[in-house]
């Protein structure tokens, strides 16, 4: 197969690539079910001990956008084709212009900004391709790196649903977070992409 040229590709900008999952991803899904701190924050729970027929279940169920989920699934990679993480649009409401998107960067690449990266390739994508209005999303109390990476993305803190998720003995709160397009393409200005 020829090499590809990413010069002028939508999907992907200095730091990460956003692709569709493939059958080989099934592995890296694997071994980040692992990091149970991580899932916690992303799923709000303590899930059963991950299993390899789990992972290439998921991966299948997944691959090359086929999810009747409602999720629009993604790989993230950095550029050079490493696999760091995945991404995923979700709880899309054509009628009033809302979504949400989750994502988890793999433990040895938090911190550097490729989960910001990739959050913002697919905000572009919903507000100004899909035509949605408002992204909403939550992030579980003591997840610190995803409320900085909300506020670096210019979304408004809105509230906060006390003590509505149970994990690991205790009640923990869900901070709500907001951003419209409006406010999305004026914070794109002032960091001028």
């Amino acid at each position: 197969m020829r090499e590809i040229d990413y010069t002028d590709y939508f999907w992907q900008d200095e730091k990460v690539r956003l692709r569709a999952i493939q059958e080989e991803d099934w592995e890296s899904c694997y071994i980040s079910d692992f990091d149970t701190p991580a899932r916690i924050l992303l799923e709000c729970a303590v899930e059963l001990p991950p299993t390899i027929l789990g992972a290439k279940k998921f991966v299948e169920d997944n691959a090359n956008f086929t999810s009747t989920n409602g999720r629009i699934m993604f790989t993230i990679e950095k550029l050079d084709g490493d696999s760091i993480g995945g991404i995923n649009l979700n709880s899309i409401n054509e009628r009033n212009g809302t979504f949400s998107i989750g994502i988890v960067i793999d433990k040895e690449y938090r911190g550097k900004g490729y989960g910001t990266s990739a959050m913002k390739i697919l905000l572009k994508y919903a507000f100004l391709e899909r035509r949605l209005n408002k992204f909403n999303d939550y992030v579980l109390e003591g997840n610190v790196g995803s409320a900085q990476m909300m506020r670096k993305l210019g979304c408004i803190q809105e509230g906060v649903r006390r003590q509505v998720v149970y994990v690991n003995g205790k009640y923990l709160d869900l901070i709500l977070f907001g951003l419209t397009k409006d406010e999305f393409i004026e914070k794109q200005k002032e960091d001028g992409a």
